[in-house]
């Protein structure tokens, strides 16, 4: 079985991607892409359909031909090596890659034949994958007879029963409840506690934010990169939150305010994300004090908040379309 395991030094680097660029006909998927992924990184691409985020995974694992750049997977060189490292990576697609005419302990069986696993090997990994996600109960049962959760429970197992040290999840949790999620989650980190490299793509800003660290995409181009927590800290200052009725006249009177990015209604109040050259914090509340005051309104509250991942991800499209793709933290 191939060697899953490279020395870069303290810090391993499990895979470097240069220039990484995809075309179909006249569309660029994935332009000019830049990464380093360590290993035991839980690492997320966050964007909305349309992204790259699928293309840029398929080009990474070995699926797809860049059509130009260069991708080095623990010190192969991908897709041209992409066979020597079949036992070192696991890959989870969009849909649940499950046959639904074979049982739990069948499909587990397959894959652990298609990665090589001997005999002896292949029933201790079985029974530990079938124990770990708590599938037992399930273990004689088909897939079709499944909910969503378990399905994507058992495609996580058939993606790691050869134990691999680099795992692809390209929307795993897509269309699936919220509970569900949450305990897939958990079984992510268990993994790359163990040492296991995890990389995600997502289009949910809540599964974004667990990552040790998230890279951001919009029309194949790389748009922030770094620590979500960093990420979000660089726009403090810059959310103001507004309670208020009627909710729908203020927010479009704020939103046409010069100072104002976007304005997003959540709950009961107004979540505003103000330009770079608005005043911050108090300063900015006295000024949406005088705005609401002049238009009528007489009752209202305007407080300081902390940004999350999604005025990130909004800021980072406006620069995106008047500048060059995103430096290590921006």
């Amino acid at each position: 079985m191939e060697t899953c395991s490279i020395d870069n030094g303290k810090e391993e680097i499990v895979i470097r991607a240069r220039g990484l660029t995809r075309r179909f006909g006249e569309l660029v998927a994935v332009n000019r892409f830049d990464i380093e992924i360590h290993k035991g990184e839980v690492f997320g691409f966050l964007g909305p359909n349309g992204a790259g985020k699928s293309t840029l995974m398929r080009m990474l694992v070995g699926l797809l031909t860049p059509s130009e750049g260069t991708v080095n997977v623990l010190g192969r060189t991908i897709p041209k090596e992409a066979d020597k490292l079949r036992s070192c990576l696991g890959y989870m697609t969009q849909r649940f890659s499950l046959y639904e005419d074979l049982s739990v302990e069948e499909n587990l069986e397959f894959a652990s034949q298609i990665f090589g696993l001997r005999r002896a090997r292949r029933r201790e990994r079985i029974d530990f994958v079938i124990r770990e996600f708590g599938l037992d109960r399930y273990r004689q049962a088909r897939p079709s007879t499944m909910s969503g959760g378990w399905k994507q429970r058992l495609a996580l197992a058939v993606s790691t029963v050869h134990d691999p040290a680099l795992l692809f999840l390209d929307e795993p949790t897509a269309g699936v409840d919220p509970g569900s999620r949450r305990l897939f989650w958990e079984k992510l980190f268990d993994l790359a506690a163990g040492g296991t490299t995890i990389l995600v793509s997502t289009h949910y800003m809540d599964e974004a934010v667990r990552c040790h660290r998230v890279c951001m995409l919009r029309e194949g181009v790389r748009t922030a990169l770094g620590d979500p927590l960093e990420l979000t800290a660089r726009l403090r200052g810059r959310i103001i939150e507004i309670t208020t009725q009627p909710i729908e006249e203020a927010m479009k009177i704020i939103n046409s305010h010069p100072l104002v990015t976007s304005v997003t209604q959540l709950g009961d109040h107004i979540h505003v994300l103000l330009t770079p050259n608005a005043p911050q914090d108090r300063a900015a509340i006295t000024v949406f004090n005088q705005v609401l005051r002049s238009s009528g309104f007489t009752q209202f509250e305007a407080r300081v908040a902390e940004p999350n991942l999604e005025d990130v991800f909004v800021t980072q499209g406006l620069l995106q379309e008047g500048g060059p793709q995103g430096g290590e933290n921006g």
